[in-house]
């Protein structure tokens, strides 16, 4: 295990029931699993100016509102602490970084290949739900 984790934000972006996933692309660690989009925090960032950053390159919007960390997770064999937060977005997501993307509820992401610590939100979605 590393001396550090490396913080990546995980965009918990949702319409109405439903949630923002994205599969990530196939030469990636967890290729080809859905996630939440985001990604790391560079050094001195910010975890709002970080996932800003992440969702306009990957997806093409503009974040509105942050909220507080719900969960966090470490990813299994890796550096990576994954931490899920409440995002709002301006504009319609496309793919620009990702294989695909989808809009799915808590009980239809049960059925996605997730990546490990997706997977592990999506339970505890379950939970509090």
């Amino acid at each position: 295990m590393p001396d550090h984790l490396i913080r990546v934000i995980a965009a918990v972006v949702r319409d109405g029931d439903r949630f923002l996933v994205c599969r990530r692309p196939a030469h990636k660690r967890h290729g080809g699993l859905w996630e939440f989009p985001g990604g790391k925090c560079k050094d001195g960032e910010s975890d709002q100016h970080a996932i800003t950053r992440e969702l306009a390159e990957e997806l093409g919007v503009q974040v509105t509102a942050v909220g507080d960390a719900l969960f966090s997770a470490s990813d299994p064999n890796s550096p990576y602490l994954i931490v899920f937060m409440p995002v709002e977005i301006h504009g319609h997501p496309v793919c620009l970084e990702h294989a695909a993307i989808a809009w799915a509820s808590t009980p239809e992401l049960a059925a996605y290949a997730l990546a490990p610590s997706d997977d592990r939100f999506v339970s505890f979605l379950g939970h509090v739900e």
